[in-house]
């Protein structure tokens, strides 16, 4: 018995400390999803923007900023998207890592169009020049890049290689969780492209323009769009044109989104032949949070432009 005991305590102080996993902040539910993927088991980051909160305009907690401030990594899409986390790591002046997945290396990017709605100035939405709701509005490059699957494939590799610069005691830990994620969100996008392959002809208008990675990946038409951009308001002239053009069946549905009043589009489908379907969610801040919210979103949205595209009446 004591030779056992002698063996048993010979081990334990003989194993190493078990290493210390980074304290990880995200900011918006799909990339805080895949960073999950990526940790796995070994810990758990953290979501700063709270269920139902919009993305944008999103006001930090004062125990949110102390968490910032102490973060051994930020993964975030960019001030793009969420310009509060810039703002806040500006000033709390974090050391920590951070790492910017919106035109990060090896992933796509679209740029507003010149032209296209955010390019325009109208009396009814136009905000002051120089304003961050303006340059947000008008300019710069589509933030929305998650809900292209090849962007989530190639950031899960980044996610995993800073993961294991910071931490190589878990890195080959962080690289195989990446792996498995790559080979689902591969899986989820081979299922996508069959289920929304027959719907490539069949246009439709959408409440904002926050959709071009996905309906550009999945070669789906977008008839028009209601706002100008998240926080726009749509002018007369704006949606003067859309009314002619789904009164001439231009369009067989129009989609409400989630978090935003619904009647605008109620109102522009009334009296016209234009189903409206249930409201898509390109953000995923109504989902619950963790691993599975990325799939969750990206086969909504399919399921939802499915129902409403395919209906029969």
């Amino acid at each position: 018995m004591r030779y056992i005991i002698t063996l048993i305590g010979a081990s334990l102080f003989a194993a190493p400390a078990a290493a210390e996993v980074p304290r990880v902040v995200t900011d918006i539910g799909p990339v805080h999803s895949l960073v999950a993927q990526v940790m796995g088991d070994l810990g758990e980051p953290q979501l700063l923007l709270e269920r139902g909160a919009d993305p944008h305009s999103f006001q930090l907690r004062p125990s949110q900023a102390a968490d910032v401030a102490a973060a051994q990594l930020v993964v975030w899409i960019g001030p793009e998207m969420t310009p509060w986390l810039d703002r806040a790591l500006d000033s709390l002046s974090a050391d920590a890592p951070q790492l910017a997945l919106l035109g990060a290396n090896g992933s796509m990017t679209l740029a507003y169009a010149e032209g296209d709605d955010h390019d325009h100035d109208h009396e009814e939405e136009a905000e002051p020049e120089g304003t961050e709701e303006h340059a947000r509005n008008h300019s710069g490059a589509d933030p929305h890049a998650w809900l292209d699957p090849g962007n989530a494939v190639v950031w899960l590799d980044l996610i995993a290689s800073e993961l294991s610069r910071i931490d190589p005691a878990n890195a080959a830990t962080y690289a195989a969780n990446a792996k498995t994620a790559i080979t689902g969100v591969q899986a989820l996008d081979t299922d996508l492209q069959a289920q929304l392959a027959p719907l490539q002809s069949r246009p439709f208008v959408v409440f904002h323009d926050a959709y071009r990675y996905f309906t550009g990946h999945y070669g789906l038409t977008v008839a028009g769009t209601l706002a100008f951009g998240d926080a726009a308001a749509p002018g007369a002239e704006r949606l003067s044109e859309l009314r002619s053009s789904l009164e001439s069946g231009n369009a067989i549905c129009i989609f409400p989104e989630a978090a935003h009043d619904p009647k605008q589009v109620a109102l522009m489908a009334e009296g016209t032949d234009v189903r409206i379907g249930n409201a898509l969610e390109p953000e995923g801040s109504t989902l619950t949070p963790g691993p599975a919210l990325y799939d969750t979103l990206m086969r909504g949205l399919a399921q939802t432009l499915t129902d409403c595209l395919t209906a029969t009446n």
